[in-house]
């Protein structure tokens, strides 16, 4: 198997879902596992923690590109607009938005960051939400500012922008 077919290569900058962003450090074999299977050897930009991921779980984990910058257009005018009412009760709502955080994609993760934001105006979150909250703004803050190469703090504000248009409260 040829590693240009494999579609990812040293020095790729990818998203590993729920996790953030990370990049390619190595591809090959692990002395750890001790098989034949080629893996990705990623780390995280955030801790700088390593992981691995067997190239044939590429799509299984979610594994992608970086958006690009378009697509990050497109991103922040979804967080700009009103969300669609979500389940009241909270159990309901975590599954949902549990369910949209595992699948790595930002427009998803933005959902849960509108829908969360949302209900954090009317009532305080729970502790299991306030957390999944934190985690998908720093999904999407720390995405944003690497495609569009500002600092995270920038990027914090310019999605803080957005969740209050869509709230009402921007001009």
């Amino acid at each position: 198997m040829s590693l240009t077919k494999l579609g990812f290569k040293v020095g790729d900058k990818l998203v590993y879902p729920n996790h953030g962003v990370t990049v390619v450090e190595q591809i090959g074999a692990s002395a750890i596992m001790g098989s034949d299977e080629s893996y990705y050897h990623l780390r995280l930009l955030a801790n700088n923690s390593r992981l691995m991921v067997p190239i044939r779980n590429t799509d299984r984990v979610g594994l992608r590109r970086l958006y690009q910058p378009k697509e990050i257009k497109g991103l922040i005018s979804l967080l700009e607009e009103k969300g669609p009412k979500s389940h009241t009760d909270w159990k309901g709502r975590y599954r949902e938005n549990l369910e949209k955080m595992k699948t790595g994609r930002l427009e998803d993760v933005a959902e849960v960051l509108k829908n969360l934001n949302e209900v954090s105006k009317k009532k305080s979150l729970s502790f299991r939400e306030k957390k999944m909250y934190d985690r998908a703004k720093y999904l999407i803050v720390s995405e944003v500012a690497i495609v569009k190469g500002i600092p995270e703090m920038e990027a914090e504000k310019l999605i803080e922008k957005s969740l209050d248009k869509s709230l009402g409260l921007g001009h």
